[in-house]
């Protein structure tokens, strides 16, 4: 009985940081800032969660995929996700890696991957004169400093803030 609590208590955490990542995105969007090479998702924030529970794993993917829904753009809903899922597992596994008690390194997948990820998507498919290598560093580092600022700059207060109020307390173990 215990054990299917929990794996109820994991599918709905992981949809509620999924729902949290959507309504996020569309906030930022607002503003212009959810699509296109200069992006500064408040949403991204929440990569940060696998640091405190597996369920963020699937939760932010999932958030991903559906914000990206309404990019129009099928790459976007591909790879944009699939860096996202693969920053959430490397976020997952640097989770007990901390300087000064923060996962300082456990907030840089996310920085990394959608940087080189989504700046090569960018420098081979929206670029006007095509892909060239100085495309993608442009389009690369445009992605990489809206994330940075999200994931450090937003991020360390939020992750200050989750451990003080013990918000995702025993929920750890992945249940997929």
């Amino acid at each position: 009985m215990a054990d299917s609590k929990k794996k109820i208590e994991f599918i709905v955490t992981g949809a509620l940081i999924a729902a949290a990542y959507v309504g996020l995105t569309f906030l930022s969007n607002v503003f212009s800032l959810a699509y296109g090479p200069v992006q500064f998702r408040i949403s991204e924030v929440l990569t940060l969660l696998p640091v405190f529970t597996a369920a963020a794993i699937p939760g932010v993917t999932v958030g991903c995929f559906i914000a990206n829904i309404a990019s129009f753009n099928l790459l976007d809903m591909l790879f944009g996700t699939a860096a996202t899922l693969i920053a959430a597992i490397l976020t997952y596994f640097l989770r007990n890696i901390k300087f000064k008690g923060l996962p300082l390194l456990a907030m840089l997948p996310p920085v990394i991957i959608n940087a080189v990820v989504v700046g090569l998507e960018i420098a081979f498919f929206f670029l006007p004169e095509g892909y060239s290598f100085m495309g993608f560093v442009i389009s690369a580092l445009q992605v990489g400093l809206g994330e940075l600022a999200v994931c450090y700059v937003l991020g360390i207060p939020f992750y200050m803030i989750i451990k003080k109020h013990n918000i995702f307390k025993g929920q750890m173990k992945p249940y997929i």
